[in-house]
């Protein structure tokens, strides 16, 4: 099969995980036979340098064109002033929103041979194997007014948390379809005890398990949840949150797999189904890491793993998926490491071998 692929390395350590991801898709097509085309475009901070902005025009129509977007990751500290007229992060943000990629999803799974690399004791992560599932495109991240002004009295800014019932809708029809597919558990997280956004999530939820009657609903408030995922994560399966909620506990839930590094996602514009292709955004959830850049030490798992998630869910490839899954645990289980999930008594690899021993393994 052919499949054109939009390679978006973005800024810091970005080029080098998609390169070491780009090995092991390669190395698919060859034992598989698949061809994948592809385009190699700009985003963020390193588009800003070359065009001015941070998402230019021909890389969001090729993406509108395209099987998959592979992405690295955006940001850098030189555009991190308050009066920056553009920034690295919103190209990612356009991007999500114009391909109408609302539903992001998360897999955190705790795998054995990396049990003590977490910080967490060994019987609260082992078996640890949830899926989060945030809303991407609403919420504080994208709400008007957003904006910062100037008044006799100092500077005030404001930015604005808005859900529709439909967004809410949509994004927790998610959760329950894949939790009917898993355990036929759903965890809704909201602040309904504050905020009139999530009051109405909460609604929204409710009136939707109606049709769900073989999913057990739960509703738990962020701050319990936040406690929760550190004090017994086993306690969750499927997890569905709005959008500012799911990006700060989703870096926390990452602390469970032993590092951020290790956790792949997947942004996609509806329920994911076996067998049936749709457009996605395929990321690791880390940042673009400017300080680590060029020094071949970042883990590229996470950026691998998203790559598996590309070819499952984009690719229609379920065999190829599972085989570079299989692959990242064979080398791990070999006792082959990057600095961040480092224990005594293995080996230490860069980003770069990490990338041809897991390419050798598929």
């Amino acid at each position: 099969m052919q499949f054109k692929i939009v390679v978006l390395p973005g800024d810091g350590v970005g080029p080098e995980i998609i390169e070491a991801a780009v090995k092991v898709l390669q190395d698919v097509g060859k034992k598989y036979g698949h061809t994948f085309d592809l385009y190699h475009g700009l985003i963020g901070g390193a588009a800003i340098d070359a065009t001015g902005v941070p998402l230019p025009p021909d890389v969001l129509k090729v993406s509108k064109q395209s099987d998959a977007v592979l992405m690295g990751a955006v940001g850098d500290p030189k555009y991190d002033a308050p009066d920056a007229k553009a920034r690295p992060e919103d190209g990612m943000l356009a991007l999500r929103k114009k391909l109408g990629l609302f539903a992001n999803l998360r897999p955190v799974k705790t795998l054995p041979m990396l049990v003590a690399a977490t910080n967490l004791k060994p019987e609260v992560v082992e078996g640890v194997d949830f899926i989060f599932i945030r809303e991407l495109t609403g919420g504080l991240y994208f709400g008007r007014p957003k904006k910062r002004w100037q008044t006799p009295r100092g500077w005030r800014a404001v930015d604005t948390m808005t859900y529709s019932e439909q967004e809410i809708e949509r994004i927790v029809r998610v959760g329950f379809e894949l939790a009917r597919g898993r355990k036929k558990k759903l965890v809704s997280v909201d602040k309904a005890n504050v905020l009139e956004c999530s009051r109405l999530w909460r609604q929204v939820a409710v009136n939707l398990s109606a049709s769900y009657p073989d999913v057990e609903l739960e509703h738990m408030l962020v701050d319990a949840a936040s406690m929760r995922l550190i004090q017994n994560p086993k306690h969750f399966d499927v997890i569905v949150s709005e959008n500012t909620f799911g990006d700060i506990l989703t870096d926390e839930a990452s602390m469970l797999a032993g590092s951020m590094g290790m956790l792949p996602s997947a942004s996609l514009a509806g329920v994911p189904q076996e067998g049936v292709r749709t457009l996605g955004l395929y990321e690791p959830i880390h940042g673009s890491a400017p300080r680590r850049a060029g020094q071949n030490i970042i883990n590229p798992i996470a950026t691998i793993l998203s790559m598996a998630m590309m070819l499952r869910y984009s690719c229609g490839l379920a065999r190829e998926s599972q085989a570079v899954e299989k692959a990242v645990i064979d080398v791990l289980s070999e006792g082959y490491r990057t600095y961040d999930i480092m224990d005594e008594g293995k080996t230490r690899v860069g980003t770069r071998e990490m990338g041809e021993l897991v390419a050798g393994k598929v």
